[in-house]
């Protein structure tokens, strides 16, 4: 086991809660929200932390007014709160009676359904914080080596991060997902069959950043597309797939406008497909696409929510992994799992259509260098493009 490792939005959190009257942070179950607020009201006098899955806490509850007063002077964390929506109205009541900031930080482990609650009932009044799994920029060194693959391999789930041995943080992802699915969706008050909702993670796990295929996997698993697509819909607000959309323009080329999914950690991804050490990942054939999600969610998670991610495929095969844009700056982004990676002629093809302002070519590579300067293609680890996107 390892001592504490700090986590990237420590700084952002207090930030927020200085000048917001309320901060939440949204992110999976176990990935650490906890954690990061315990620590933020141990340094703080005049605090109170409630879980709502405690049921000691939940009757504290009974009447949250009453209780909200009692407190007015505590900064009130309220964890899991997607579980007691109807706290809502009363927490804006009270912010706006108090007429301060820092007065409640909640936490949340399901994304759209949170943010719909509190944007109806809080809108102007709070500030939101995704937390993810363990980021390299986390646990590893400035660009990227070989203590790197251990995140890699075992996803940033902390439980699973440090665990003594191989062994206990597979066994530790197997038991997430099961439960995860037996009894973290039901307690959303989300609907699915176990069974099927397993046989399509597994089935997106194969066929991880692929552009989805909802007939073919409705197909296999012997529902209907609207199934696939809500049980799709189900994991992606609780942060476990990433549907990357399409570029879209108007440019007069035929592109392919299906989403494509993936598995945001590795280490779920790995447990999926039962890659059980670095040996079975190298020679596996998601070895690629594992890279990918990889990279992908440490870049989006090192920068500004202001960024609007998308990739670009035409139906010639012409394809950018990854595009990033704000304003006028467009970033294309293609991953490569080799420490000498290279690029083929649908790259060149897709940077004369897109024109960007950068473009970056991500593998596992320990330092940045130029890859073609008159294109102004260079190569970095995720680090080294997340790092060179907060610069803009």
């Amino acid at each position: 086991m390892r001592g504490l490792i700090t986590r990237q939005l420590s700084e952002k959190l207090a930030s927020n809660l200085e000048s917001s009257p309320i901060a939440a942070i949204l992110g999976p179950r176990q990935c650490g929200k906890s954690t990061l607020a315990g620590i933020y009201l141990n340094n703080k006098s005049n605090t109170m932390f409630l879980d709502l899955e405690r049921p000691a806490d939940i009757r504290q509850l009974r009447d949250p007014e009453a209780l909200f007063r009692l407190n007015e002077e505590k900064l009130i964390c309220l964890d899991e709160i997607q579980r007691i929506p109807d706290l809502f109205p009363v927490i804006r009541y009270e912010v706006d009676r108090r007429n301060r900031n820092g007065q409640f930080l909640i936490l949340g482990s399901a994304s759209l359904e949170l943010i719909r609650q509190s944007s109806e009932s809080l809108a102007g009044r709070i500030s939101f914080l995704e937390l993810t799994p363990f980021l390299l920029s986390e646990t590893g060194d400035v660009g990227f080596s070989d203590t790197d693959r251990k995140l890699w391999l075992r996803g940033g789930f902390p439980r699973s991060y440090l665990a003594g041995s191989e062994k206990a943080s597979l066994d530790w992802r197997l038991n997430f997902t099961r439960t995860f699915l037996e009894r973290d969706i039901p307690a959303l008050g989300l609907s699915i069959n176990t069974d099927t909702a397993n046989r399509l993670w597994v089935m997106l796990a194969h066929s991880n950043g692929q552009v989805a295929n909802y007939s073919k996997l409705a197909g296999s698993l012997g529902i209907t597309g609207n199934t696939v697509k809500k049980y799709i819909k189900i994991l992606r607000q609780t942060y476990m797939v990433r549907v990357l959309e399409p570029w879209h323009s108007n440019i007069k080329k035929r592109l392919v406008k299906s989403p494509r999914v993936y598995i945001r950690d590795t280490g779920i991804l790995h447990s999926l497909l039962e890659i059980e050490s670095q040996n079975t990942l190298l020679s596996h054939p998601t070895y690629g696409s594992s890279w990918e999600s990889l990279a992908m969610e440490n870049i989006l998670a090192s920068i500004s929510p202001r960024w609007r991610p998308s990739f670009y495929r035409t139906e010639k095969g012409n394809e950018i992994d990854l595009i990033l844009e704000k304003g006028r700056e467009r970033i294309c982004i293609e991953f490569k799992a080799s420490g000498a990676p290279d690029v083929g002629k649908g790259f060149w093809f897709a940077l004369e259509n897109l024109n960007p302002t950068h473009s970056w070519i991500v593998a596992p590579v320990g330092a940045v260098y130029p890859y073609d300067s008159k294109k102004n293609v260079m190569v970095g680890s995720p680090m080294d493009v997340g790092s060179f996107l907060n610069t803009i």
